[in-house]
């Protein structure tokens, strides 16, 4: 598998816990505003990471690209932002929605360079010990 759908996988499970530690939270104070930040924890950190992974694992050729390393750093550190900055938001603290709005920017920025991978060249996936007919 290539390093980077690796690398989703980790990253995906991590905020997978941090996702259901926000629902546990909110569940056992009985507040539910930050249920947006819960949200996004899971859709865009858990289910679309791991859907990233599972890509670059069945297009290993582009996931050895240098554009996958820069585009996995780009949307991690933006959902990294968001769901905390997010959290805080909802929570109460208006002081963080200039950083929700910036980290929002930089995860789309990181799903648009996904969309680069995707369409670049027409790379398919071969299962292995599959030989391409020429």
């Amino acid at each position: 598998m290539p390093r980077i759908a690796n690398l989703y996988f980790k990253t995906a499970i991590i905020f997978l816990i941090a996702g259901i530690s926000i629902g546990l939270h909110m569940s056992i104070s009985g507040n539910h505003a930050p249920t947006g930040a819960h949200a996004h924890a899971n859709l865009l950190g858990w289910v679309t990471m791991a859907l990233f992974g599972v890509y670059h694992a069945l297009n290993p050729r582009k996931a050895e690209k240098r554009l996958a390393v820069i585009q996995y750093v780009v949307y991690t550190f933006g959902v990294a932002v968001l769901i905390p900055s997010l959290y805080l938001m909802l929570s109460g603290n208006t002081a963080m929605e200039p950083i929700v709005a910036i980290s929002s920017l930089i995860a789309f920025a990181g799903v648009l360079m996904f969309a680069v991978i995707i369409f670049s060249g027409s790379e398919a996936a071969v299962p292995a010990g599959v030989s391409r007919a020429r």
